[in-house]
C-alpha cells in the first residue's frame, strides 16, 4: 500500500490520484501517524465502496464491543440475565415517566 502524507495529497495530487488509480488504496499519515485510508472510487463503484466501508466500520465496532466485554467479564452473561436486566431498566424508566408524569 502507498503512503501519502497530508503534504503530499496537498502538494502532489495527481501524484496521488495516480497511485490511486494503479493500487487498491493508499494509506494518509500526518507525523507519522496513520489518518486515513484512500480507496479509489468512480461512479459505478461509489455505492459498493461506501456499503463495504460501512460494513468494516460495524464488524470493528462489534469487535470492540466484544473486547470490552470480555475484560468486564459480560461476555459469560446468560440471555436470561439479560433479559431480566433489560426488564429491570425498563421498570426503572417506567417508575421515572410517572413520577415525572409522562406516564
Amino acid at each position: 500500500m502507498k503512503t501519502f502524507t497530508i503534504r503530499d495529497f496537498r502538494t502532489r495530487p495527481r501524484a496521488v490520484r495516480e497511485a490511486l488509480s494503479k493500487e487498491s488504496k493508499a494509506l494518509l499519515t500526518v507525523n507519522g501517524r496513520p489518518l486515513a485510508v484512500l480507496l479509489p472510487v468512480n461512479a459505478e463503484t461509489y455505492d459498493q465502496t461506501l456499503d463495504v466501508v460501512s460494513r468494516a466500520e460495524a464488524l470493528q465496532l462489534l469487535n470492540q464491543i466484544r473486547q470490552r466485554a470480555k475484560s468486564t467479564g459480560r461476555d459469560k452473561i446468560s440471555a436470561e440475565e439479560i433479559d431480566a436486566e433489560i426488564d429491570a431498566v425498563r421498570r426503572e424508566a417506567r417508575q421515572r415517566d410517572r413520577k415525572a408524569g409522562r406516564g
